[in-house]
């Protein structure tokens, strides 16, 4: 059953009426067919329509919608033979974060993602995506396998952030999050992330400092939620459309601002409404990254990775 946003409800009204229409036994003055088609028609004009001006406050809504394609969708589409790899050799095993080795078009890759869940238990099993250190310290481990093997890595970002609890801190959440960064740094072998719906904080770049950055269309990608910025600066939550705006944490913002290098095209409504044809389409730009760095000599690799993330620095204080 689709569910719609609070802004689709002139849209949801629509669709709603073709249902209608479509259970009709029949009527001999109602030609169905027709009417369906006129009606599905303003349905396709109104969502191109809605989705060509959404604000910052509304992209948040869709790069949470539940029925957006999450990593393991993009694994289990778009990587053969993808053996998963668990835990982190120190600790445990976190299911926040899967990753593991496959085949990308025939290409041999290492493949890492962070995993929100699309029901109840599942939402549970992988901590509704917000890792812990053991989390980021297996994706150190398999990037440095990526490393060691001569693999590309692939990493799909979809966090509210890193889990804040106790034992989350107790067992080096700030450090695991900072080592993270460094290996995506340190190894040479081509890194190429994609935030496919949310990218929260540390939780995001400590798999994202990459060689090619990309967002799909309506992904976000910000320091901190709207919501915990409203109740930081307003001491309101109820700001977080305001604080959505002054974030900047849309994929068209962070192209201006030079911190992705590409968006990738969503269907027309999002991803949740064409989950194929958005898989389809991060795959042909995830295939076409990866060809870019084809013959790159990996101490060069590594030097254009670290100076990309310089040069940010450098930007915001000029």
């Amino acid at each position: 059953m689709q569910t719609f946003l609070e802004f689709e409800k002139p849209i949801a009204e629509l669709e709603g009426k073709i249902e209608e229409l479509r259970h009709l036994t029949g009527d001999a003055n109602i030609n169905i067919a027709d009417e369906v088609g006129k009606l599905q028609a303003k349905v396709d004009r109104l969502l191109r329509l809605t989705y060509a001006k959404l604000t910052p406050a509304q992209k948040v809504q869709v790069a949470r919608h539940p029925g957006r394609p999450h990593a393991t969708d993009y694994i289990d589409a778009l990587i053969e033979e993808f053996t998963p790899l668990a835990g982190d050799r120190l600790f445990g095993e976190d299911r926040a974060i899967i990753g593991g080795i496959g085949r990308l078009q025939g290409r041999a890759v290492v493949v890492i993602g962070q995993e929100k869940g699309n029901d109840t238990e599942s939402r549970v099993l992988h901590n509704f995506g917000m890792a812990k250190p053991e989390g980021y310290r297996k994706a150190q481990r398999l990037m440095a396998l990526a490393d060691r093997f001569h693999l590309p890595v692939i990493s799909l970002v979809d966090t509210t952030g890193a889990y804040p609890g106790i034992g989350a801190e107790e067992r080096g959440q700030a450090e695991a999050i900072a080592r993270s960064i460094e290996v995506c740094l340190k190894i040479k072998v081509p890194v190429v992330a994609t935030v496919i719906g949310e990218g929260g904080s540390g939780g995001a770049i400590a798999i994202a400092a990459a060689d090619r950055v990309m967002m799909l269309e309506h992904a976000i990608y910000s320091v901190i939620s709207p919501e915990g910025c409203a109740s930081i600066l307003w001491r309101n939550a109820a700001n977080a459309p305001d604080a959505a705006a002054a974030l900047r944490l849309t994929a068209q913002d962070l192209k201006d601002l030079q911190i992705i290098d590409r968006i990738v095209t969503e269907p027309i409504g999002g991803a949740h409404r064409n989950p194929a044809e958005t898989i389809a389409a991060l795959g042909v730009a995830i295939e076409a990254a990866l060809r870019e760095f084809d013959g790159v000599e990996p101490g060069t690799l590594r030097s254009r990775r670290r100076e990309k993330f310089l040069e940010m620095g450098h930007k915001g204080l000029s």
